[in-house]
């Protein structure tokens, strides 16, 4: 049997962090993925954590930890298949660690995300613009700040964690003036600020 700690931690330390430079957001995620199995495993399966080897994880559970992620803590389709890209991720480190459970660790793999429709991101029209626009007191400071920070949002379509991660050097004024940012997955983009 094989521990499945050694393999988590250096998947951590080694993959995410070393390796692939991943951010925060992405190793919280895992993490919390992870916990949340560990839990479900220790509950149904009544193995405590410090017991789980990598056979224990084959793809029925895994696929039974999904369904639960769904039906019974009321997941979205979205949020099950976040948590199926951590599975994925741990599972293709593990194939290259123990190639002795390479079967094992294929069908895992081989659980494929599950469809969903995707929803039209809506704009929002004139009138709601202006009632954004409207709402900060520009009388004060903080009110003229909330009023350009609304008005550069609305013009470059920039998310909000774009938006908060902006700085001075980011906005190019000039002839065609430009935002730099960077986006999720921390991709560089530029957009027009006209």
């Amino acid at each position: 049997m094989t521990a499945l700690a050694p393999t988590l931690q250096a998947f951590f330390t080694d993959r995410l962090v070393r390796q692939k430079n991943a951010s925060p957001h992405t190793i919280a995620s895992y993490r919390d993925t992870l916990r949340l199995l560990l839990v479900f495993v220790s509950e149904r399966a009544g193995i405590p954590p410090t017991r789980l080897s990598i056979e224990d994880l084959d793809a029925s559970l895994i696929g039974a930890f999904l369904d639960h992620l769904e039906h019974e803590r009321g997941n979205s389709v979205r949020s099950r298949n976040t948590r199926l890209a951590a599975f994925h991720a741990l599972f293709g480190y593990a194939a290259l660690q123990h190639p002795e459970h390479a079967a094992l660790i294929a069908r895992v793999l081989a659980i494929p995300p599950k469809r969903y429709d995707k929803k039209v991101v809506c704009f929002l029209d004139d009138e709601q613009i202006d009632a954004l626009l409207a709402a900060p007191d520009t009388s004060t400071w903080w009110g003229r700040r909330d009023h350009a920070l609304i008005l550069l949002a609305v013009r470059t379509g920039l998310r909000v964690s774009e938006l908060t991660g902006l700085r001075c050097r980011d906005l190019h004024l000039g002839h065609g003036p430009y935002v730099q940012c960077t986006g999720k997955g921390r991709k560089q983009r530029c957009t027009p600020a006209a």
